[in-house]
């Protein structure tokens, strides 16, 4: 299949490109390089530098006969969008509305699109949440991914266009960029390697559900065979505080960066992890890759990188 990545060239878009190669599928990234790298881009995938809201990018389907598109391309970081809700929306809902309309206008087969479980379901009234946890977002980046989820629907309803969507926990793993405010693990490996100082936001208690990138790749390349059209948490269940994580990746980096603490950001979930049984009895998806190894994995690319 011919099958059009967008953010193809950051962290999971990368790795997802890998995959998708490797099981003979032709791949076309659609990345602006903003904060994507040209150094992620697998040699046999059809590179095009551009932003997904540029009308240009119809040029693209003309050309290269899309059957899927995988929607990674976004504004991911959550308190970016609290200060600048207007881009977040400029992103996430108009880049992606630009897609749809290529996608229905050009008979596309199917599409994927990378939502969010920690940022859609906000404060949770029961852990982990399921798929139909009330969606109360505190975010404009979880608004965003929310639009998103409804526009697919509308153009399912409408149109016939057959989408998965895949609401992830918090992805971490080699590539993660650790440039900018998202991405913690990538950042505090970083910040120990150089010799920086970490700071954690708040008093560090606040948990995430931290599920690693071959886990997430794994459930778009099921998604990608999965004939309905449905969403799916794609988590662990298991919840991680951002102490623990420091304290991981300190003994595991052998840093000794003292635990300091910060302010706590505004926007940001006191707790979040999902249910995943929904993906595990209708996609057979479940994460194989504990939050310890992930993060002894990720240390170690960051080490070798850093050497």
């Amino acid at each position: 299949m011919n099958i059009l990545i967008t953010g193809g060239a950051g962290f999971i878009g990368s790795n997802i490109a890998d995959a998708m190669i490797e099981k003979g599928h032709r791949v076309i990234i659609v990345d602006n390089l903003i904060t994507g790298k040209k150094e992620n881009i697998h040699p046999k995938a059809v590179f095009h530098e551009m932003d997904v809201r540029d009308v240009k990018i119809e040029n693209i389907f003309f050309k290269e006969k899309i059957d899927v598109i995988c929607h990674h391309a976004a504004q991911m970081d959550v308190r970016k969008s609290v200060v600048d809700p207007i881009f977040d929306a400029n992103v996430n809902v108009l880049g992606m509305l630009n897609l749809l309309q290529m996608a229905v206008k050009h008979q596309v087969k199917k599409f994927i699109f990378a939502s969010t479980g920690g940022a859609i379901y906000g404060e949770q009234d029961y852990f982990p949440a399921d798929e139909n946890h009330p969606m109360r977002p505190c975010s404009p980046y979880g608004i965003t991914k929310l639009t998103g989820e409804k526009y697919l629907f509308f153009y399912q309803q409408t149109y016939g266009l057959k989408y998965v969507v895949l609401r992830y926990a918090n992805v971490y793993g080699p590539r993660q960029n650790p440039h900018g405010e998202a991405g913690v693990v990538a950042i505090f490996c970083s910040k120990m390697l150089h010799g920086e100082q970490p700071i954690i936001n708040g008093d560090g208690t606040q948990t995430r559900d931290y599920v690693y990138i071959d886990d997430v790749v794994a459930a778009n390349l099921l998604a990608l065979k999965h004939p309905q059209s449905d969403f799916f948490n794609i988590g662990t269940g298991i919840e991680t505080d951002v102490n623990k994580l420091f304290r991981v990746l300190r003994d595991e980096l052998k840093s000794t960066a003292e635990e300091r603490h910060g302010e706590t950001k505004p926007g940001e979930q006191q707790r979040s992890v999902l249910n995943y049984d929904k993906a595990t009895s209708i996609l057979g998806w479940k994460p194989g890759v504990d939050v310890e190894t992930g993060l002894q994995r990720t240390a170690a690319f960051f080490r070798d990188k850093h050497k």
